[in-house]
């Protein structure tokens, strides 16, 4: 399995995992030692470049010791733009585009790892298998029967299942929606997601055996997701908590279009108008915006300018047809005035949560727990006993 030219380059990123932190069980750490992440970046990788704009880097253009540099660096490596361009489909340089898939940071993949706690003889479903060099951990930890893995995009299935051949890893591949499971080869020990969810898919649960740990990132927008770790129990619930903030990409098919077009128009009719008690500006930090997906997961937060270069802050739910916006003027909250329309009062509802949070000592994002059910998810905050940091939302 191992490549011996890249062997200086894996010993230093286990070494470096250990001292950070994510890395501490030898085994895995024999698994990193032992698989070359060079061989699932082919063809390339995008790098970021200014403006959000893309500079590909192809494997076999670069230099031997300059592609094992960034092989082994602590980032992740955009593969994917736009749901299909690869690097060596660029024509132009650099190009616009964003991110559909990735080979995870090192130093993530090696966290959820260690927190997944696997055993010998236990069997793993992975939803997202990217490029396959969180498969072939996998696989290198628990043997290649044991480890089924689902990608939804058929080009990134099948780059994966041709590196983990190439290096020598035969293991259950299969090109669907994740976010179904894999029922054939259920019921799974451990359930582990490298993509993130608005929910826990109840389909997940089903097929993880009493006592089997599922381990996911709760979230849709760009910032403010938590990892969530969550047991199975007899009775066909998952109860567990948040284990600390980690961003990941949507899973395809979760993720809505994005709103865009005339936003003004979409917030013309509001219901009601009054002074916010939270300014918007609380959703820049990370607690505060886990806390608002999880109270709204259908929302989308959206930042714009007007014709006039006003900036302006939104939340749509395009489903529900409602929206609050927040535009100047008030006395307190920072002089912002929330606009609010349709049948959902958004920021009614992510306020009282706030505003309870706040009251409880502003915890960290580790303070949530959840529990999901057949028909619902419920959250709370420890250690609170304040009503309103105890929600729920009916799965659909």
């Amino acid at each position: 399995m191992s490549d011996p030219t890249t062997t200086t380059e894996r010993r230093a990123l286990a070494a470096r995992l250990a001292q950070s932190g994510a890395l501490h069980t030898p085994a895995w750490r024999q698994a990193v030692e032992s698989v070359p992440r060079e061989a699932f970046l082919h063809p390339g990788v995008f790098l970021p470049e200014p403006r959000g704009r893309w500079r590909p880097v192809l494997a076999d253009r670069t230099p031997g010791p300059e592609w094992a540099r960034l092989a082994y660096s602590d980032r992740s490596l955009v593969t994917q733009l736009d749901g299909s361009l690869t690097p060596d489909q660029a024509t132009t340089e650099p190009v616009p585009g964003v991110p559909t898939s990735s080979s995870t940071e090192p130093a993530l993949v090696l966290r959820m790892l260690e927190s997944l706690e696997v055993e010998e003889g236990q069997e793993v479903l992975e939803i997202g298998t990217g490029t396959g060099y969180s498969t072939a951990l996998l696989c290198h930890r628990l043997g290649e029967d044991a480890v089924t893995t689902v990608e939804v995009d058929p080009a990134v299935a099948r780059r994966a299942d041709e590196a983990l051949e190439g290096i020598g890893v035969s293991t259950w591949t299969v090109t669907g929606d994740g976010l179904l499971g894999h029922p054939p080869r259920a019921p799974y020990d451990r359930v582990i997601a490298a993509c993130a969810v608005r929910r826990v898919p109840y389909a997940w649960v089903r097929q993880t055996r009493p006592g089997g740990v599922i381990l996911t990132t709760l979230g849709s927008w760009a910032h403010g997701a938590g990892l969530a770790k969550v047991s199975v129990g007899a009775d066909g619930t998952a109860e567990g908590r948040i284990i600390g903030p980690v961003s990941f990409m949507q899973a395809r098919a979760q993720a809505p279009p994005p709103v865009t077009g005339d936003l003004a128009a979409r917030a013309a009719y509001a219901d009601s108008e009054r002074e916010v008690r939270v300014p918007p500006t609380a959703l820049d930090e990370w607690t505060p915006a886990f806390l608002a997906q999880l109270t709204v997961p259908d929302a989308q937060l959206v930042h714009a300018r007007t014709a006039e270069g006003e900036q302006r802050t939104y939340l749509f739910d395009p489903g529900r047809e409602s929206f609050a916006e927040f535009v100047p003027g008030g006395r307190v909250s920072a002089g912002r005035t929330v606009r609010q329309g349709g049948p959902v009062r958004l920021w009614d509802q992510v306020e009282e949560v706030l505003l309870a949070w706040c009251d409880a000592g502003s915890p960290g994002i580790d303070a949530a727990r959840l529990r999901v059910t057949e028909t619902a998810h419920h959250y709370w905050l420890d250690g609170t006993s304040v009503p309103s940091l105890r929600w729920g939302h009916a799965l659909r």
